[in-house]
């Protein structure tokens, strides 16, 4: 299978190689840009780059213009970096069309497995059909669910909210971006609706349940216990 593209532009050439050998790692091919510009000029070039990680401040044209001339014409995916984390940047790009959102300094785990969950979101990355998280057995095409052989009946959003947090196994996530994720950009309802949905989730799950840890004024994480 070829390799994925990913576009990674940055000014600062330490943070790009930075990026470039984990995501190496996780068997990428990586292309560079060192500024908006440049970054135009590479996409245009390349044709079949599969998701861009795009720093806010850059010189010659910044983030938020490289996005927007990107997105004329592509629907392609792309996390921003910012070193500010200030709310209306974060509303900023959410309007241009940016899937991800991350602000420095951050983990480059976490960036390479946010890479992740959007390419399999957009099934860029051929995701597995059935998923072992910890002994929990998702069936995504069947929407099924097991554990030690049992079926666990979920609700559909239940489903949904646990391939979410499977997929995105250590990433702190606050409730808003699950609500943005699970329930969709137009739910407008509150926010607890998602600690109720955890809570029955948990439940079911019976002591595999412990998996959803809660961050408390925040949201949640899944992680499997060792």
């Amino acid at each position: 299978m070829e390799k994925l593209k990913i576009l990674v532009v940055d000014d600062e050439s330490r943070m790009r190689k930075l990026v470039r050998d984990f995501l190496e790692r996780e068997g990428f091919c990586v292309l560079e840009a060192e500024n908006g510009l440049e970054a135009v000029d590479r996409f245009y070039e390349e044709k079949d780059i599969a998701l861009i990680i795009l720093d806010v401040m850059m010189p010659k044209m910044d983030g938020w213009g490289v996005c927007r001339e990107i997105r004329k014409e592509s629907k392609v995916p792309i996390i921003m970096l910012t070193a500010r984390g200030d709310e209306r940047d974060e509303l900023q790009g959410f309007e241009l069309g940016v899937d991800e959102y991350i602000a420095k300094p951050f983990s480059p785990k976490i960036l390479v497995a946010r890479v992740g969950a959007i390419l399999r979101r957009t099934n860029a990355l051929q995701a597995e059909e059935i998923v072992d998280a910890g002994g929990i057995l998702v069936d995504k095409a069947g929407h099924e669910v097991k554990i030690e052989g049992k079926n666990i009946e979920l609700s559909f959003k239940e489903f949904e909210l646990l391939l979410y947090f499977v997929e995105n196994q250590g990433i702190a996530l606050s409730r808003e971006k699950i609500l943005n994720h699970v329930w969709n950009y137009d739910y407008f309802g509150d926010a607890r609706t998602i600690d109720t949905h955890v809570k029955k989730l948990r439940s079911k799950l019976g002591e595999k349940g412990n998996y959803i840890k809660t961050i408390w004024g925040m949201g949640y994480k899944f992680e499997v216990e060792a």
